[in-house]
């Protein structure tokens, strides 16, 4: 005998409530200044794992944006700690932050309001 199948909106948690939760971890990671880093790792996993679930919806391209901010992220941390040796990583490494919270707080918000994060 074999179990009923439920339908999309019954099955888990809902793909709205996946992308708040990436977005809340990302956010977590940043508020804590990387003692919760972990948290940010698994917002991406996490944003891998489901981004073939949303293919198609609203909600791909939020997980777009979340990956794209993690990925440009690092590298421009990555640059600004080498930097740091010539004394202008720590200005390049705030502008990286801030463009990072920037962008998870104008995807989040977007999400809200049920739009696309992508900028006009």
């Amino acid at each position: 005998m074999s179990q009923p199948h439920l339908p999309e909106s019954e099955q888990g948690l809902p793909l709205r409530t996946v992308v708040h939760a990436v977005y809340a971890l990302f956010a977590i990671g940043i508020i804590s200044m990387g003692v919760f880093g972990a948290s940010i790792i698994a917002a991406v996993v996490l944003a891998y794992y489901k981004r073939g679930d949303v293919a198609g919806t609203i909600y791909a391209s939020h997980l777009d944006w979340i990956i794209k901010t993690f990925w440009w992220g690092l590298l421009w941390l990555a640059i600004s700690a080498v930097l740091t040796m010539i004394f202008i990583g720590w200005i390049t490494g705030i502008i990286a932050l801030v463009w990072i919270i920037f962008r998870v707080i104008k995807g989040w918000l977007s999400h809200f309001s049920g739009q696309s994060p992508e900028l006009e």
